[in-house]
């Protein structure tokens, strides 16, 4: 007996809002109801914590049903101990993006794009069907190119829209052929015909050139939005043209790592510990690559971009570990970085906001006139930077033991990459909260409003919560269909 569809209705109410913001008489009409639809939204994924952790059964809630049956493609949903954590988050990101969304960009065209990226981004958490998924991850791309090129803050936001599109479109391309090609070996290995069903898929071991060929295809594909060095130049970029909150939400939703653990690991199994030093030394690249050029940087768009890029890169390290801590390490950071990274853009948003800039020249003294700023920025610092009791200590640890576990040698690299981009934001928190204040407006800016406030207070008590209790996020993580992404390793 299939579930309630759960699922289905994350991705068909952000939809409706689409409609509603069609049909409303005005901006701020379809501003408000686009912020209650996204709030519900989050209020139904929060039912999804009906989910049996003890289960051994698969995947939870499943919906299924036929899409185009001449191929053997079909609408099917499920959620697992993976997706379960990013499907309520993704939610209340959107809601505080509705929340927070400056004057510039509360149009109804500014909402009905949002919530297209909304709905797809639910879709890509929920689809069990590659070419469902496909549809999704390619969904993605007309909405946040629509939100960059026309809503950005700087002159040549084009350019970064255009040159966000166009790797995505290239990324896109492999994950379609991957999938192409895994559908045609379970036909050629089964002799059952097609099938693009992730559960049938993963009971079936494709010969071991085709998973050498789809390896290649997925990890080069999902690289591009996670992103990997050298793939990588459209995060910059991107972080200091997009509309802030769109750039927040680039930082914190890293759909490129989810595609890897969903996909890569239990499609092509021998493949990844074919290549997983492989695996590794990418990840490793890019987070001293990220760590190094976070050193030089005064922008705090730009530092948290880079740092982001680092701390990716120890992510997929952890998912090239193939054990237990170094998996639950990179689904937790995953988590953590969601939070942390998406409440640091929103900050940096309102300091540019404010200041019209956040170049560490523009700054410094921000502890004298805006305090709870400041304390709220402190605080999220040392969660990116994984300080004990903060929801990053734990991640952090379990990626570093599995890290030395599999590989000392690059886990002592970790470590140290690790401590150089706690230097790099440490280092520009340090100027530009105590540091001489840059130009004289710093003396007379508003603190965070109360709405401002409030919405940070409640990510910083999320991220203290899971600090002082990880079993919340562990649970779930360690449930019967986290295996999926180890049912297949030798």
């Amino acid at each position: 007996m299939n579930a309630p569809p759960i699922l289905s209705l994350l991705i068909l109410l952000p939809l409706l809002g689409v409609v509603v913001c069609g049909l409303a008489s005005d901006r701020a009409t379809g501003r408000i109801m686009s912020l209650i639809l996204a709030l519900e939204c989050f209020l139904a994924a929060s039912a999804l914590f009906m989910f049996d952790r003890t289960s051994e059964e698969g995947f939870q809630l499943l919906e299924n049903h036929v899409w185009i049956s001449s191929l053997n493609i079909r609408i099917m949903f499920g959620v697992d101990g993976i997706s379960i954590l990013f499907l309520p988050m993704t939610a209340l990101m959107f809601t505080f993006v509705y929340r927070l969304t400056s004057h510039r960009c509360s149009g109804r065209l500014y909402a009905a794009l949002l919530l297209i990226l909304m709905a797809a981004t639910m879709g890509i958490f929920s689809a069990l069907d590659t070419m469902l998924f496909f549809l999704f991850w390619e969904l993605t791309l007309p909405p946040l190119f629509f939100l960059i090129s026309r809503f950005g803050e700087a002159e040549d936001r084009q350019i970064a829209a255009m040159k966000y599109t166009l790797y995505m479109l290239a990324g896109g391309a492999m994950i379609l052929f991957a999938f192409i090609m895994t559908a045609m070996a379970y036909a050629n290995v089964t002799g059952q015909g097609l099938s693009f069903n992730l559960p049938d898929l993963i009971q079936e071991r494709m010969p071991e050139d085709v998973q050498r060929i789809v390896f290649f295809l997925l990890l080069l594909g999902f690289a591009t939005k996670i992103p990997l060095v050298p793939l990588h130049t459209w995060l910059p970029k991107a972080a200091i043209d997009a509309p802030g909150q769109i750039a927040a939400l680039l930082l914190g939703l890293k759909l490129g790592v989810y595609g890897l653990l969903r996909f890569l690991l239990p499609l092509v199994p021998d493949a990844v510990v074919e290549y997983q030093r492989l695996l590794a030394m990418a990840g490793a690249f890019s987070l001293v690559y990220g760590a190094v050029i976070a050193l030089k940087q005064t922008n705090l768009r730009s530092l948290l971009a880079y740092a982001g890029l680092s701390h990716v890169g120890l992510v997929v390290m952890g998912i090239a570990t193939l054990n237990e801590p170094g998996l639950q390490g990179a689904v937790m950071q995953l988590f953590n970085f969601t939070i942390v990274a998406f409440a640091l853009m929103l900050l940096a948003t309102l300091l540019h906001m404010r200041t019209g800039s956040t170049e560490l020249l523009n700054l410094g003294g921000l502890a004298h006139t805006m305090p709870v700023f400041s304390a709220l920025l402190v605080f999220f610092v040392l969660a990116s930077i994984g300080a004990p009791l903060t929801s990053g200590f734990p991640a952090e640890l379990l990626l570093l033991i599995g890290n030395f576990r599999e590989h000392p040698g690059l886990g002592g690299t970790a470590l140290v990459a690790a401590i150089t981009v706690a230097a790099a934001m440490l280092n520009w928190m340090r100027r530009a909260i105590w540091g001489e204040a840059g130009k004289g407006t710093i003396r007379h800016l508003p603190d965070l409003l109360p709405a401002e406030r409030r919405i940070m207070i409640f990510i910083a008590m999320l991220v203290l919560i899971i600090g002082l209790m990880p079993s919340l996020v562990l649970d779930y993580t360690k449930s019967g269909m986290f295996s999926v992404a180890l049912i297949a390793l030798p």
